[in-house]
């Protein structure tokens, strides 16, 4: 069931936001950070993705909203190589802008939590051809 948030009254009715909103939108902007591999969604997304079907938007992100504020959590995976309390603190500012900018709605707190490393995998080296052994006998 969708609960609703942020029921204020304006000047011609209601504006509702769902909290599936508030999720999507921190998981979008969460995965605009360089660094960022993806989501961690829990065993079921992970599962879901296995059997080739799309992981929700939402997946790995948690919201608790207010009337007026909403707290979030992230799960993410980083990319092998990144500084990974650069990468958080960048997911912690633009989840924050971004939820604020669009919904109206004051972030309290943004926790990160780097669930994986996304190792790169080596590309598989084509194999060259055997070369053409001489004949022992003429």
């Amino acid at each position: 069931m969708t609960e609703f948030i942020n029921d204020e009254k304006v000047k011609y009715g209601t504006v509702k936001i769902a909290n599936e909103v508030v999720a999507i939108i921190a998981g979008l902007a969460a995965t605009e950070i360089d660094g960022v591999a993806g989501m961690s969604g829990g065993m079921t997304a992970d599962f879901t993705e296995m059997l080739g079907m799309k992981k929700p938007l939402q997946g790995g992100i948690k919201v608790e909203v207010g009337e007026k504020e909403t707290a979030i959590d992230v799960f993410i995976i980083v990319e092998y190589g990144s500084k990974i309390s650069e990468v958080a603190n960048l997911v912690q500012e633009n989840i924050r802008d971004t939820v604020e900018t669009m919904t109206g709605l004051n972030v309290i707190e943004v926790n990160v939590n780097v669930q994986g490393v996304k190792i790169p995998k080596e590309p598989k080296e084509p194999k060259e051809p055997k070369p053409e052994v001489e004949p022992r006998v003429k």
